[in-house]
């Protein structure tokens, strides 16, 4: 903690006194509740639970508001206060296949078992802003068709593409076991190096989400031996299960709403593997199509020596270690941000050292 050694108590508190003036609305203007931010913005409510490990709408609604929308630190805000709470039980991994899907699409075949569902999304908007917002906001915008059509209810129970290919043998196959087998937890422990599979997901979901569409981007640019498809990316919700003590069977806890991704990579077989398909995977609470595709990307770079592929210095994305020692939102901001607090005597000592080499110099060029 830095603290100026004259004053500095007094101007920090001013300095939050004018924080939370700024997030008061102005005269005449409502200020925006929880339940707004869950409801209109819950792309940032699915970014914030996602990034902060912890699903709860209402705390990460809350600590977007008090951070006055800035996401990563609402994020922070988030993980701290998760670090104050205990921890009751450990759930039984979720189980995607049973997902109630509100939404699934592929780009890999037209007709896939259960159809396309394109559900809600931006993808074919013009990307032209919506002024009418502005005359009447409590009004819903958009074309409506002359006969409104009726909501279409979640399906139960989608079958996943990739099983198509999984029949014929040609994409790898996956034991979802090792993929939930957690040997330690971000959460608790620091990160350690080397890092096996199920410990990069975790790190890459709790990552940054700039950081990883960087990163996933740089794949596609050459800096990768990646060439994908998206298999499938499927949103809807799940039941979240967990097995007491005093049972032997799973009892239901809870619901909670995630995003999936499947991408599908090229694969030239090796010595012990036939020419097939690869996975990369990507999962994130709430609706979060551009992380769990990016994390999806990266997953499949970062697998590149596993697979017996060659691993390009040039490529950062198939660097492990690099990649998630600079994927966390919350190191990187620290790091930086600690620049901007009292470095007095750091620079004072610098200051000196630069003046003693500049008479130096001088005096050598007399």
């Amino acid at each position: 903690m830095y603290v100026a050694t004259k004053g500095g108590e007094a101007a920090i508190e001013n300095a939050h006194r004018l924080a939370d003036q700024r997030r008061r609305p102005r005269p005449g203007s409502r200020r925006i509740d929880t339940d707004q931010i869950i409801d209109q913005m819950w792309l940032s409510v699915s970014r914030v639970m996602t990034e902060g490990s912890v699903y709860d709408p209402e705390l990460a609604a809350l600590a977007i508001a008090q951070a006055h929308g800035d996401l990563v630190e609402a994020v922070f805000l988030v993980r701290a206060y998760r670090t104050t709470l205990p921890r009751l039980a450990v759930t039984t991994p979720i189980d995607t296949t049973t997902m109630t899907v509100e939404r699934r699409v592929s780009a890999t075949f037209k007709d896939v078992p259960g159809g396309q569902l394109l559900g809600p999304t931006f993808d074919y908007s013009h990307r032209l802003l919506d002024f009418s917002l502005l005359e009447h906001p409590d009004e819903v915008t958009g074309p409506v068709a002359p006969t409104e059509p009726a909501p279409i209810a979640p399906i139960e129970s989608l079958p996943r593409v990739l099983d198509v290919l999984d029949r014929e043998g040609l994409i790898e196959a996956v034991d979802g076991e090792d993929l939930c087998t957690l040997g330690s937890d971000l959460t608790r422990e620091p990160l350690a190096f080397p890092a096996e599979r199920p410990l990069r997901l975790q790190a890459l979901a709790r990552g940054d989400e700039g950081f990883l569409l960087a990163m996933a981007y740089s794949t596609q640019r050459g800096f990768g031996s990646t060439h994908p498809f998206v298999g499938e990316i499927r949103i809807g919700t799940v039941s979240v299960e967990l097995i007491p003590d005093e049972l032997d069977f799973p009892i239901v806890v809870g619901e909670i709403e995630v995003t999936e991704c499947e991408m599908i990579n090229q694969f030239q077989g090796s010595d012990v593997a036939p020419p097939q398909f690869t996975r990369g995977y990507g999962l994130a609470f709430g609706q979060a199509e551009r992380k769990t595709m990016a994390m999806s990307l990266v997953d499949r770079a970062m697998r590149s020596a596993e697979l017996g592929e060659t691993v390009h210095g040039e490529a950062p994305a198939q660097d492990i270690e690099f990649v998630l020692s600079h994927t966390d939102s919350l190191e990187a901001s620290g790091f930086v941000q600690h620049l901007k607090l009292p470095h007095y005597v750091d620079f004072q000592s610098e200051l000196v050292m630069l003046r003693g080499l500049r008479d130096d110099w001088e005096k050598a060029h007399q």
